[in-house]
C-alpha cells in the first residue's frame, strides 16, 4: 500500500471530527495532504479529535451536511481533488430513537454532498463510505458481496442503503458522462484507540476499566467483521488514488473487511480484549429486555477488492485488539495529548510498513 502520491494533494473530508475521521486525517497528515474537513462538533465528549489537537492542524469547518448552500461555499473556497464521504449519523440504536434525523442526514446528506461535488470542477476522485450493515441480512453464514439486495433493517442502515442508491444515480445521471470516479465502500466494524461513541462494544469496554465495573454484553453470540480502524481508511485513500490512475477500472462498490477467519462474536470479542487488558478485566452477559432488533450474523465476501487492488487486510484480530488496548490504555494513564498522537502515529506507521501482516 503506498499512499505517497497523496503528497500535495488536496483532500476534503466530511465527518472528520468523529472517530474514525481524526484517524483518516491523521494519516493524510503523516503523507503531505492539504486536508479540509467539514463537520459537526465532535460528536462524543471526551473526543478523539480534541484529544488529538487535529482542529488546529487542518481546514476545520464546523457545518451540516444537509446545509447545502454551506456546502457549496466550502467546496468552492477549497477546491478539494479528493473527497472522501464519512459524515453520517452511525449508531443503530440512535436510528430508532431519531429516525428522522438518521434519515435526513444519511440520506439528504449524501445528496447535498454529491450537488457540492457536481457543482465543484476541482474534484477527480470521489469515495462514499457507506456501511456493511447496508444488505437484506438473511443470517446466512456466507458473506454478502457488492452484488446482493441492498434493504437494511433498522434506520441506519436502511438509509445508508438510500445513501448507495443515490450514489448510483448520480453516477448514472451526472459523473459518468464527465469522467468523474466515484466509489462506495461497505466496510465491516471498526475498533481502534480513541472510539468513545455509545453502543459500541469496545468504548464499553474501556469505559469499564476506567470506572473499575464489569463489562457488560448485551448479546455475546452476534458475529461481526470487527477491523482495525486503519484497515478502511487506508484502503479508501488507496482506491481514491488508484481512481485517478484509471478511473474505469477502479470505480465501483466495494466491501471492505476482515477474513472470515476474523468475524467473530461479540464475547469472543470482549475475551480476547479482557486477556490483552489483563487480570482485572472481567465481563458478563447482561440481557436486554424489549432491545431494538440487530442482526445477529453478519459477514462480508471482500474478494472483489482483493483482486481489483491485490488487498488484503494487514492486522489480523488479535492485533486489532491489542492496538485497541495499547492506545485505551495510554488515554487511561491520563497522558498528554502529544503522547497520544504518538502513539496513533507509531501504529500507522506499523501498518503501512513494507511487511504486508502484523500478525
Amino acid at each position: 500500500m503506498d499512499l505517497s502520491e497523496l503528497k500535495g494533494k488536496r483532500v476534503l473530508v466530511t465527518g472528520h471530527t468523529g472517530f474514525k475521521g481524526t484517524w483518516m486525517c491523521m494519516v493524510l497528515q503523516k503523507y503531505g495532504a492539504v486536508v479540509a474537513g467539514y463537520a459537526l462538533q465532535p460528536p462524543t465528549t471526551p473526543s478523539l479529535f480534541e484529544l488529538t489537537g487535529m482542529e488546529r492542524e487542518i481546514y476545520h469547518v464546523v457545518g451540516d451536511v444537509r446545509d447545502l448552500e454551506h456546502l457549496h461555499a466550502v467546496f468552492s473556497d477549497f477546491q478539494p481533488q479528493i473527497v472522501v464521504h464519512m459524515a453520517a449519523q452511525p449508531i443503530v440504536r440512535e436510528s430508532y430513537i431519531d429516525p428522522v434525523g438518521t434519515y435526513s442526514t444519511n440520506v439528504m446528506g449524501t445528496v447535498n454532498v454529491l450537488e457540492a461535488i457536481r457543482r465543484c470542477p476541482s474534484v477527480v476522485s470521489v469515495i462514499n463510505v457507506t456501511t456493511d450493515k447496508v444488505y437484506q441480512n438473511f443470517e446466512w453464514e456466507w458473506g454478502y458481496r457488492e452484488t446482493d439486495v441492498l434493504n437494511g433493517y433498522d434506520p441506519y442502515s436502511n438509509s445508508k442503503s438510500c445513501s448507495e442508491l443515490v450514489t448510483s444515480s448520480y453516477i448514472n445521471a451526472f459523473f459518468r458522462e464527465k469522467g468523474l470516479p466515484v466509489s462506495t465502500c461497505r466496510a465491516g466494524n471498526v475498533i481502534g484507540g480513541g472510539d468513545f461513541a455509545k453502543d459500541r462494544i469496545i468504548p464499553d469496554c474501556v469505559r469499564a476499566m476506567e470506572n473499575g465495573t464489569e463489562i457488560l454484553v448485551r448479546n455475546p453470540y452476534s458475529i461481526r467483521p470487527y477491523q482495525h480502524v486503519l484497515e478502511p481508511v487506508c484502503t479508501y485513500l488507496e482506491l481514491a488514488l488508484r481512481q485517478l490512475e484509471n478511473p474505469q477500472q477502479y470505480q465501483d462498490n466495494y466491501n471492505i473487511g476482515p477474513d472470515d477467519s476474523d468475524c467473530v462474536s461479540t464475547g469472543e470479542l470482549v475475551k480476547t480484549f479482557c486477556d490483552h487488558w489483563g487480570a482485572d478485566a472481567v465481563w458478563k452477559t447482561q440481557t436486554e429486555k424489549n432491545a431494538p432488533h440487530e442482526a445477529n450474523f453478519l459477514k462480508l465476501d471482500c474478494s472483489k477488492i482483493k483482486r481489483k487492488l491485490d488487498w488484503s487486510p494487514r492486522w489480523d484480530f488479535n492485533k486489532a485488539i491489542e492496538k485497541t488496548v495499547e492506545w485505551s490504555k495510554v488515554y487511561l494513564a491520563h497522558s498528554s495529548g502529544p503522547e497520544l498522537v504518538r502513539v496513533m502515529e507509531q501504529q500507522i506507521g506499523e501498518y503501512l510498513s513494507p511487511e504486508r501482516k502484523g500478525v
